[in-house]
């Protein structure tokens, strides 16, 4: 006997979307995390138009367009001097746009409609073991619950307890910098509709507008507090935007963090499987990870719906040997641009010229608006 049909191991943007995708098509869904509700932060920013696209589906992305901030431009800028602009505008979707709104919202909407078709979280819970044999996944927790599923998917993050259970490898590294995020209010010359990327001597700084006149700052500095003040971040805009160009009135949250860069040697081992940051995690620059994540969940949710159905296992192969690919160019990409945007102070000059250079070539900007929307992967 089974308490479930799958078990699903966090509740975020990625567990959330997978165990919707499943409740709506039938399927018996446990969904468990380790956090209190709401106690997750701000943290990712942008919802790109391939993830709209397939939450359509779930009958959230109109949700989260109704409570996010569309922004159809990027712009790489050296101070005030746009090195290259990128417009999603013409791109062929109904989201020709980045959608900038909190992970903190993006969650709330998932786990509404979770409820709305019958689902549930449990929480606070922290897996703790898991194990398998041919017929089913037996999973235990810190309270003394054991869950038996038919298939565990471990959505638990880049310390992912299912996949280090599952011996599943998970190579890469580390950078060197750390990074500073702060939700802030500013006044100045920051467009309400533009994410803004700014490639200083000093270093790298994203702009970028969140709802209710808030900005999501982003920066790596050699040594970030961990909560920074308005005159740290402020320093950081002066040194890479420009003195007087951007004037801090409030920081409302902050945070730094280290960032990896790691893909699993698979996603799945048997009646294991991974997903999102459990399986992929990489450098903020693009806007990919949680996009890059409730794809995952879309197509692991058909998969999995279709073998409980009946279909044959290796759909569970064939997700995997679908989306690693993915998430290894998406490592790649994203990888290039945080170490162009952590050169040395000397090569900066150099850099930003090129940069400038290519961003006059149409090619090279349609070719960026492709890939920070997702759609390259429909």
């Amino acid at each position: 006997m089974y308490d479930t049909d799958v078990l699903v191991v966090g509740a975020g943007p990625t567990g959330l979307t997978l165990a919707a995708s499943l409740v709506a098509q039938g399927v018996t869904t446990t969904v468990v995390d380790r956090q209190a509700a709401g106690a997750n932060t701000s943290r990712a920013a942008v919802v790109n138009a391939r993830s709209l696209e397939v939450l359509e589906g779930l009958d959230v992305a109109r949700r989260l367009v109704k409570e996010g901030v569309q922004a159809p431009r990027f712009t790489i800028r050296d101070r005030q001097r746009v090195l290259i602009p990128v417009d999603f505008s013409a791109l062929p979707t109904e989201y020709a746009y980045s959608l900038m709104v909190p992970q903190s919202t993006t969650e709330r909407l998932l786990l509404a409609r979770l409820q709305e078709l019958g689902g549930t979280v449990v929480r606070p819970k922290t897996l703790t073991a898991v194990s398998q044999d041919s017929s089913a996944a037996t999973a235990s927790f810190d309270d003394g619950t054991v869950i038996r599923a038919r298939y565990v998917v471990g959505a638990d993050g880049v310390h992912s307890v299912v996949r280090e259970q599952a011996g599943i490898g998970f190579e890469g590294g580390v950078y060197d910098e750390s990074f500073v995020l702060a939700d802030v209010r500013l006044t100045g010359d920051a467009p309400p509709d533009e994410v803004i990327l700014f490639w200083a001597k000093a270093g790298l700084t994203v702009v970028a507008p969140l709802p209710a006149d808030v900005y999501r700052i982003v920066a790596p500095v050699a040594d970030a507090p961990q909560e920074p003040s308005a005159a740290f971040v402020q320093q950081i805009l002066d040194d890479r935007v420009g003195a007087g160009a951007l004037t801090i009135t409030e920081v409302l949250w902050g945070s730094r963090f280290r960032i990896h860069h790691r893909v699993a040697d698979s996603y799945r081992s048997g009646r294991l499987l991974l997903a999102g940051d459990a399986a992929h995690v990489h450098s903020p620059a693009g806007g990919q990870g949680m996009n890059l994540g409730i794809q995952d969940a879309v197509v692991l949710g058909e998969a999995l719906a279709a073998v409980l159905a009946g279909a044959p296992e290796t759909l569970l192969d064939d997700y995997s040997a679908a989306r690693r690919p993915i998430a290894r160019e998406v490592v790649e990409m994203t990888d290039r641009l945080t170490k162009l945007a952590t050169l040395p102070r000397a090569a900066r000059p150099i850099r930003n010229a090129a940069i400038s250079l290519a961003g006059r070539v149409p090619a090279v900007r349609r070719a960026l608006a492709w890939r920070l929307s997702g759609l390259q992967h429909r």
